[in-house]
């Protein structure tokens, strides 16, 4: 479950498919427009669309909560105040997004139609650790805010293998308790994966697709892609599920050697790269079949599905992680503009709120200095 998390303002909408909220629900919408209403862009009082989600849908009795995922997150890495949970290194980016149109015709979502969008990004690594050694086998994270005309906004967070390791939020937490590193030996405990795979033998499967995959040589080179499924509906209301992928334009690199004590190599090696000029990825959309999961992101869909090629996303700029930039941004999934919708994937909903909660623990927290930092940028 990536992380990376922002109170900042969002708009409410929802596809014309779906029927209106009871009034409870209209209620709980209301509430929360009033707060983002109340927050800037980059503000940090808002609660965001996760902090519904956990009221509505974690605190029931004897449930797993978004505080259980988050405290986890510490008992593994430690408590690392200001910083992001999982995902906690990372760097900043801004860039565009130019669509060329052929997105419409799947979704009636304004960064879909032609022309060109601000983005916010993030590079990051996961894990807990905000100055981890870098590793080449670390899971890459890319987040993107794309800022929409209207004042909508799109945000999406991507990683580097090709299937998510877990189909549930339970699931999610069960690994984590199984690969949590032992006092004795600082590693986990191999009977305990052994056990946790054994239960979750979609887990098992999952390992095997992404081991085969390996990790390309950096950030710049990085196929990032979404996992999850959502659901896009058109002008015509014709509704399609769909997953993204960002496919890199640049040539693949060699393999960034990592010298010993050279802690941020892969961040440094991006660093280096935009310094040269900019670095892009094709935007592709991947058109479900009507029997394919849309409810398990452990399950690739076969590889002759139809895809668009919808535009092209470029960062031109990275920047040491400040306050104001992506730093304080939220790349929370369900922040989504119409004519896109989640689907019956739990996964999304529940990284809502995690990330929700723990958006709130670190917008409280004083934060130290990043360890990626851009040469002449702003700290």
């Amino acid at each position: 479950m990536t992380e990376s998390e922002d109170g900042s303002a969002e708009s409410d909408h929802r596809d014309d498919a779906r029927p209106a909220p009871p009034t409870s629900s209209r209620s709980a919408l209301s509430r929360r427009r009033t707060l983002l209403g109340l927050a800037a862009v980059g503000g940090v009082a808002a609660v965001g669309v996760g902090g519904l989600a956990e009221a509505a849908a974690w605190l029931r009795p004897g449930a797993l909560t978004p505080a259980d995922f988050a405290d986890r997150f510490e008992q593994i890495a430690g408590r690392h105040e200001g910083f992001r949970r999982n995902h906690a290194k990372g760097l900043a980016a801004t860039g565009t997004f130019t669509s060329n149109g052929a997105g419409a015709a799947v979704s009636k979502a304004a960064v879909f139609r032609t022309g060109t969008v601000p983005v916010v990004g993030r590079f990051s690594l996961s894990g807990g650790l905000p100055d981890q050694p870098d590793k080449n086998d670390t899971v890459r994270g890319l987040g993107l805010m794309f800022r929409l005309p209207d004042g909508e906004q799109w945000r999406i967070a991507m990683v580097n293998i090709p299937v998510f390791p877990d189909s549930t939020p339970q699931g999610f937490y069960d690994r984590m308790l199984a690969s949590r590193p032992q006092p004795e030996t600082g590693k986990p405990d191999p009977q305990a994966m052994a056990d946790f795979l054994a239960r979750h033998p979609e887990t098992a499967a999952a390992m095997k697709i992404i081991s085969a995959t390996p990790p390309s040589a950096g950030f710049a080179d990085s196929t990032f892609r979404g996992l999850n499924a959502f659901r896009a509906t058109n002008d015509q209301g014709q509704t399609t599920a769909i997953r993204w992928t960002a496919v890199p334009l640049q040539a693949a690199q060699p393999e960034v050697r990592i010298p010993n004590g050279d802690r941020n190599a892969l961040f440094d090696a991006l660093i280096d790269t935009v310094s040269l000029g900019p670095i892009s990825w094709q935007l592709l959309l991947t058109l479900a079949d009507p029997t394919d999961p849309t409810h398990d992101a452990t399950l690739p869909w076969p590889a002759d599905r139809p895809t668009i090629e919808a535009g092209t996303i470029t960062i031109d700029t990275v920047q040491t992680e400040a306050p104001g930039n992506a730093r304080d941004i939220n790349f929370d999934p369900m922040v989504l503009p119409a004519g896109l919708a989640p689907s019956d994937d739990p996964l999304p909903s529940a990284r809502s709120a995690v990330y929700a909660r723990s958006f709130n623990r670190r917008a409280r927290e004083p934060k130290s200095p990043s360890a990626v930092v851009v040469p002449g940028g702003a700290q």
